[in-house]
Parts: structure tokens; sequence; C-alpha cells
């Protein structure tokens, strides 16, 4: 019984021991924390914008409940609503740090700039059909289904929306106002009156009726309505008509189309736009005074009987004038049905000596897409009272951002031609993913304190400099708290983007605001290479020698190299030749080689030996080596005899004892063209120069001596017939091989069945024999050494299952695998990454349904889920996963469309997340209106109804 009771206690402490070192070495659910690091690009769901003019910020709202809020200098960020709805109202509340928005279930937010998240929220009863921000204060206004209009204050202090005793019924109205309104009918517009503090609000009703409003003295100042509208046929802008418009005119659209507030312009559902005069001496006798044949000019938009509504209105002033009325309108709307979808901008003047104003010129824009929204943005320095020059920002379908600015402005309206020539400034992207078109990417980890660092760094400060002199954006808002540079800061990461025109460009992306490193053209200086401008397939860089290899569909590979442009040649190599040319020396990279051995599309590249080789494979199932010293090719290879299987994979890396392993083994070694044996080539020669692990779609593995290219193993995995690989990774860690090789020997795992891997994972935790005292070396140094341990561990992923080998079986050309696990749905992209402090390291999986799942190493349990739509609202696209690239540090790069987001899926990468993903505002200036919104609080006692 004592016996029996003591290897009881001796298992359990087996069994404690094994579970602590399981905990350590494995990737918890507590480690991972997936989120948005970093957002550029416009979403393509972007549907209204909103502008701070002293701020100087853009916010661009979506259909699925994002806003993305730019401003200059590159800076970009993203919030996310809690709901996937579409927002019907967007404001900011100006220079105070705070943006609201108004959802399509009457959701009411105030999201706080500076810290990122939504405020307050408020959830509004009714249908929110009207609403507008009083300038330069917090208060709001409301306008209902129901036809009243309330008031709502964003109080920072208390951080809470409060809704105000406040109220402005539509039928209290209508009797100050001597009119008779249905019982329910919506407000369409609310507008504060400009040049009177606040003080004035304008109030719009579906069926026509306007209403001047006085809120301090809670009275109707005028009134405007279909009935007002008997015109003679000399105010009749550009159209005779002698005939009474006796209908109800159902209001779709408003704006203040003078700088006083004397003139309102209103667009129809019925397509007609009509200017009413809001300061006639009809109105200031009294609201209850008839209407007179001054009080609306009808502007012509279209000759035809049926319409669009129109949809959008927006007026500037004459910079170049000194009127207060006259200057441009902007229309979207009021065409013809069926006519080609247009911008319509107008020039208005008002006659000397007459109260009426005309259309003098009319020019439409042309939209790049579908409208989506346009927004007025007045130019730096303009205040309410003096402009100086405004920008037409357009956005169209699909997240499209174009600007005309004044100067342009005035030369369309200036033309006489039909179409316009004068183009508009496309919105500065920082990293092209649409045009031209990006077909591969890459995140590369550079050392901060090696050479390569500074010297990426002041490529990237000389190329800024030379593209800042010629940009011109209208949005200067926004500063990253950390600022991109100082002298002695470098480049830590490097975004690499390859194109379908066969151009490059490169990033620092070490901090929130991409720069610019280097854009290098498909074509090499001036020198014909046959298929230079082939879309971009496959890429690599080696920071060592500060090299950049760059693959295309054509078979090209070409060689860029950073330096002190010691180079002064540039060698073409063929299948059967190689010619040297004279090289022009430029600073940065410029390319010193390329080769095309083979018409077959570059899949993979991978540097090797401190940048020394290069491995190249090629979408036939051969593979190359280059040397990057003699810009000469070692050797090409067919990977399978008869196979042409594209290559998805290559791993040049040199494993300590592999010689003694290939001696020890039973595997026959197969004979050099020299007569030597792989085995005696490999003894002789210098154990850095490597082996070359090869993998091809049809899940063939192949090993290779690096110099040579004689096969060291060869086999093909288990697979299920029409399994395709995806990715292969070598994982140098020698406490998870232990502890994976122990299962081995345990229990038999069933190669179909993943209910049996997951079982084996948890029975494993009783095996002893792992030591936890195991140093594990960094990635960065293993990558870039090049060494590996025969404990590390090969992970094979397919579509439809995950393998794990020990790297002594692969080599031996062992197919039995350590670990299978099936997985449920169809994989397409993989990365491996390790915990901060190396002590875990885990897999993330990307399914074709966009769910993303995350694996730690060695027993592949699922510790974590996620989805690009919950994160970043994304549904996956065909071909996305070409664009998707990773650091070791759980950080993926990912393209869709027009936008480009950086995903951290870790928890220790956190707590940058708030300092660099989005800008934080310029030093606040006094507020303008604060007069106003202290009159404004005095007349909140005032309640009409």
């Amino acid at each position: 019984m004592f016996a029996i009771r003591l290897l009881q206690k001796a298992k359990n402490h087996h069994h404690n021991n094994n579970q602590q070192q399981n905990v350590q070495g494995s990737v918890a659910p507590a480690d991972l924390d997936p989120h948005i690091a970093h957002h550029y690009g416009i979403p393509s769901t972007a549907s209204i914008l909103a502008f701070d003019p002293i701020q100087r910020l853009m916010a661009i709202g979506t259909l699925d409940g994002r806003i993305k809020v730019v401003g200059g200098d590159n800076v970009e960020g993203l919030l996310i609503s809690p709901k996937q709805l579409p927002f019907k109202n967007l404001e900011f509340l100006h220079n105070q740090g705070f943006l609201v928005s108004v959802s399509n279930e009457n959701d009411i937010q105030v999201w706080d700039l500076e810290h990122r998240q939504i405020a307050d929220s408020l959830k509004w009863e009714c249908n929110i059909t009207a609403f507008s921000v009083i300038p330069g204060t917090h208060f709001m206004y409301i306008g209902d289904e129901y036809g009243m209009v309330s008031v709502l204050k964003y109080d920072a202090e208390e951080v809470a929306i409060l809704q105000l005793p406040y109220h402005i019924p539509a039928n209290s109205l209508a009797d100050a106002a001597g009119v008779s309104l249905p019982d329910h009918i919506s407000v369409v517009g609310v507008l504060p009156q400009p040049c009177t503090s606040g003080n004035r609000l304008m109030i719009a009703y579906e069926n026509g009726l306007i209403v001047l409003w006085d809120v301090s003295e809670s009275r109707v100042v005028l009134f405007r309505g279909h009935k007002d509208l008997q015109l003679k046929d000399d105010q009749v802008v550009e159209e005779n008509t002698s005939e009474l418009e006796q209908e109800e005119k159902e209001i779709s659209s408003l704006c203040w189309a003078s700088l006083d507030g004397s003139i309102l312009a209103v667009g129809y559902v019925d397509g007609d736009i009509f200017l009413w005069n809001m300061l006639s001496v009809s109105s200031i006798k009294g609201p209850q005074a008839g209407g007179s044949s001054n009080d609306a000019v009808k502007l012509q938009s279209s000759s035809g009987k049926r319409k669009i509504p129109v949809i959008v209105l927006h007026w500037s002033a004459n910079s170049r004038s000194n009127n207060e009325r006259g200057g441009q309108l902007f229309i979207y709307g009021g065409d013809d049905i069926g006519s080609e979808e247009v911008l319509t901008a107008s020039s208005l003047e008002c006659s000397s000596g007459k109260e009426a104003i005309r259309c003098v010129n009319r020019v439409d824009l042309s939209l790049n897409g579908s409208f989506a929204d346009m927004i007025l943005v007045q130019n730096a320095g303009a205040t309410e009272n003096n402009t100086t020059g405004v920008s037409l920002f357009l956005l169209t379908n699909p997240g499209q951002l174009h600007v005309y600015d004044d100067v342009m402005l005035a030369s369309l309206l200036s033309q006489q031609e039909k179409s316009p020539s004068v183009r508009p400034i496309p919105f500065p992207v920082v990293v092209p993913m649409a045009e031209p078109h990006m077909t591969v990417a890459k995140l590369c980890s550079v050392p901060m304190e090696g050479h390569s660092s500074k010297a990426l760094l002041e490529a990237s400060l000389n190329l800024k400099a030379t593209l800042s002199a010629g940009t011109k954006w209208p949005l200067t808002g926004g500063i990253s708290k950390k600022l991109p540079f100082s002298e002695d800061d470098g480049v830590e990461k490097v975004y690499i983007a390859g194109y379908k025109d066969g151009s490059i460009q490169l990033r620092n992306a070490t901090y929130s605001v991409l720069s610019p490193i280097a854009a290098l053209e498909g074509e090499v200086q001036k020198i014909e290479v046959s298929g230079a401008s082939a879309p971009v397939s496959a890429l690599d860089f080696c920071f060592l020698s500060t090299s950049l290899a760059v693959g295309s569909e054509s078979g090209l590979v070409r060689i860029y190299r950073l330096g002190n442009s010691e180079e002064t040649s540039f060698h073409f190599v063929s299948e059967n030749n190689q010619e040297v040319h004279s090289l022009h020396q430029a600073k940065g990279l410029q390319c010193i080689a390329a080769f095309c051995i083979l018409n077959s599309p570059i899949r993979t590249l991978q540097y090797a030996d401190s940048g020394a080789k290069l491995a190249v494979g090629f979408e036939c199932g051969q593979v190359a080596m280059f040397d990057m010293s003699s810009l000469s090719v070692l050797y090409l290879k067919e990977c399978v005899s008869g196979s042409s299987s594209p290559v998805i994979s290559t791993d040049v890396l040199a494993c300590t004892d592999i010689c003694s392993l290939l001696h020890s083994s039973k595997q026959k070694v197969p004979k050099s063209p020299k007569g030597a044996s792989g085995a005696e080539q490999i003894e002789n020669k210098d154990p850095l120069d490597g082996q070359v692990f090869i993998l091809t779609r049809d899940s063939h593995v192949l090993v290779l001596d690096s110099v040579t290219g004689n096969t060291i193993s060869s086999w093909g995995t288990q697979q299920k017939k029409g399994s395709t690989a995806i990715s292969m990774y070598i994982i140098d860690n020698s406490s998870l091989a232990s502890e994976a090789s122990t299962t081995e020997h345990s229990e038999s795992l069933s190669k179909d069945s993943a209910t049996q891997s997951e079982q084996l994972s948890k029975d494993s935790t009783t095996l002893v024999g792992v030591n936890p005292q195991i140093e594990i070396r960094s990635s960065r140094e293993s990558r870039s050494s090049g060494k590996r341990s025969l404990d590390s561990l090969v992970v094979l992923c397919c579509e439809d299952a995950l393998h794990v080998y020990s790297l002594k079986s692969v080599i031996q050309g062992d197919n039995n695998s350590i670990r299978k696990v099936s997985l449920s749905k169809p994989c397409c992209w993989t990365t491996t990454f390790k915990t901060t402090n190396e002590k875990a390291s885990g897999i993330i999986l990307l399914y074709q349904t966009g769910m993303i799942e995350i694996r730690s190493f060695p027993d592949l349990k699922v510790v974590g889920e996620s989805s690009l739509m919950s994160i970043l609202r994304w549904s996956f696209k065909t071909n996305m996963e070409r664009t998707v690239c990773s650091t070791e540090r759980g950080q993926i790069a990912v393209v869709n469309g027009s936008e480009l987001a950086f995903i951290s899926f870790l928890a220790s990468e956190s707590d940058s997340r708030i300092s660099d993903s989005l800008p934080c505002l310029h030093d606040k200036v006094l507020a303008a209106a604060a007069d106003a919104a202290i009159r404004f609080s005095s007349s909140q006692k005032k309640k009409t109804g």
C-alpha cells in the first residue's frame, strides 16, 4: 500500500512539473490580444465626410460602422463602432477634440479623438432626420420624424451627452407662424444661421415649409413655403414659366448660399433648386405677412420633366469678390433620370442693383466611380466672414477621395467646354494598393544597432525631402505622438510592396506613419531587359548585405543593393551567357544584376549565408541557387523528376552534426557527378554552406546541398489526394523538439484524426524528459546565422492539415510525422511567431473564410480565434493571401482593396496601440463662439410647447 502511494506521488510530481513546463513553453490565451496596430487607406465602404476647419482633420464614415480620421503628413487613424451600421450624420465639435456620429439605428456617439474611443453614447427613441452642430460649441440640434427639434450638449467634464430642456415642437411653431402642419411631419434640416452667433436656427420640414427661429426670444422670424412660389417670368433663372407652383414640394437637401445667411439654397425631390431670400422686407414686418415675388429664384438644373432628387448641396463664397452673395453652388442630383452621373458646379452672381441672383456659368464634373459624398473645406486662415478660397473634397465608391483646390475650381468655372480637362488631386495614399495593383508584399525586421538600419533611414529621409517639395494636399491636421525620426533613430521594420507593372516600393514601418525609403521602377537604367515590367511575384530582403531580390512572373530576378554606390556595373545573366553594362552611380537602392535563366514565374526567393547566396523557386518545379558575390548561377535543378509542381517554400540553413547523421543513416546518399557522395562533399566543405529545404505545391519535400545542389533527401508526405501544401517552417527550439519527441514514444497518433491529436496533447503532460534550462535561441539570430540544431522541428502546413516532423527525420527522408492535426476548413496562409520573451512559439492560420486561428507549439492546440470581419470588418477575397505578410512578433500586414492594416496578435504589443494608431491633435486654440454658447445656455429655460 505504501509502495502504491509512493508511486502515485511520484507520478503526480512528474505530472505537475510537466504542466508547469508546458505553460512556460506554450502560447497561452493571456498572451494574445488581436488588435489593429495601424491602418492606412480609405475603406471601400466610405460614405460620408466631416471636417474640422481649425484642427484641419477630416473624418470619413463608412457603411460598416468605421470612421477613418486623416490629417496631413500621412497621419491616419481608424475608429470602430461596436455596431456594423452606416452613419447618416458625422460632425466635428470644432477644435474640441470630439467627433459626433449618428448611426442608422439612431445611436448618437461622441468620439474622444485623444483617447481613441467612444466617450459617451445616447440611443434616440425615434428616427433622427436632421442633425447639426453649432460651430465652436458643444451644442447639437436634433430633428426627428415627428417634427420635434431638440437640443443636446456634450459635457466634456462629466463625459456625458446631456439632453437639454429645450424643444421646438412642430405644432407650437406652426401656431406661432400662423400656418397649419400635419400631425406627423419630419424635420429635414436644422441649420444655425451665419452671423447670428447661434441665436437663430433655420428649420426645414419635408413638406417644403422653411422657418427661421429665434432661439433666444423663442419666436418665428419668418417662414417660407410653396405658397410663396408666385414667381414672375423675370425671376426664374434660365427658365420661362408663368404657371404658379401650387403643389407641396418635398425638400431633399439644403445649405446656406451667402456669408450673412440671407440666401438659402433648397433642393427638392422633384429635382428643382430654389434660392430663398431669408431677409426680405415682408418677413421683417411679421411672420404672417404674405410672400413677395422676390422671395425665391429657381435655378434651371435640367430641361427634362422627370429628374432625380437633389441629394447634396454645398455653397462657397467667391474668394475674388467682396459680395456676400453669389459664389459657387455645388450640386449632386437634379439631372434627368437615366443621364450620366455628374457633379455640377454653378457660378452664381448677384446683379448690381437687383435682388435676384443669376447663374452665369455651370460645369459638370465627371465622377470616378459612383457618388458617395462631397464637402467644401476652407483653406487655412479662412474665417466665417472672410474666405480665402475653398477646396472641394469628392468621395466616390469604392473608397476614392479626390480634391479640387480653389485654383482648379476657378479654372473649371472659367472653361466653356462641357467636359473640363482639369483633373483632381487623388488622396495621397501611404502605400499604393490599387493604382498600380499590388501583387505581393513582405514585412522585414532590421536590427536597429546595425549599419543597414542607419543606411535605410538616410535613404528614407532623402526621398521624403524630395517628395515633400512637390506635394500639395489641403489637410494638415494631426501630429504623431512619437515623432517618426531623430538623429539617433533607425529603421527597424521595412514594408516592401511589389506591383503589377514591375515596380517596387519600400516603406519604413517602424512607426505609425509609414515613410518612403525607395521607389523602384521595373525598367533598369536605360538597359533593355526582357520581362522587367512583368508583375512582381516574389520578394526577399537581406539586412546584412542591404540587398533586395525581386522575382517576376516572367522568370526575371532583379538584385538591388543599398550602399555608397560602389557598384559600377550591371550584370545580366541568362541561360547561356553573361553581359556586363556600365552603371550610372546613384544614391539609394540600385539594380546591380538581373538573372533570367528560365521562362517560368518566380514563386520563392530566399537569401542565405548572410546574403552571399540566393535560393530561387520556380513555378515549373525547379530550384536555382545564385552566388551573389560572383553574380553567377551555382546550379539549376528539377525538384522531382517528371513533376512540374511549383516550388512554394525554400529555407537555407546549416544543420550542426549533419555529417555524422548522414553517415549513420541507412538512407542511400546519391553520388555527385564527380563520384563523391553527398555526405563526403558535405563533410569536406564549410559547414556554414548549409542545406536547402524545399517544399512543392504537391507536398513533396526535398533537401539539397546548398553549394552543389546534390540531393540529401527527397520524399512525399502522406497526404489525401488533391491536398495542397501552403508553407514550411523550421522551428529552432530544443525544448519544443524534446517535448514533441517524447510523444512519439508514448502513444500512437492517428494521421487522420484531429480528435486523437488533441487527446494526445493532453496526455503528453504526464511525460518527463523536458529540460527547462535549455537555452532558446532568438529567431533573428537563428535566421541571420542560418544555423539550426538537429533537435529543431519542421512544420508543414497544408490546406487541410498541419504536420510536425523532427528535423532529423526530414534529413533522413523519413515521412512519419510526430504530430498531425486535421483542419476543419481550407487554410490559405500561415505564419509562425515567438512571444516577446521568446519562451513560446505559435502559428497563425488564415482560412479562406476569413477566420484566423492561433495555435501553440508543440501541441498545436488552438489558443485563440478571431476573424478579419471582427477585427477589420473585412470579408476574405480571392488572392488576398498573396499580399499578406508578417513579422516574427505576431504582427501581420493585410491588404484589401485600397486598405492596408497592420494587426498585432500579442498582448505585449498592445502598449503602443494608443500612441501609434491614431493622430493626436494640435494644441487647441480658443473657441471663437464662446459668447454664443453662453447666450444659448441662457435661452434653454424658454421652452415652447
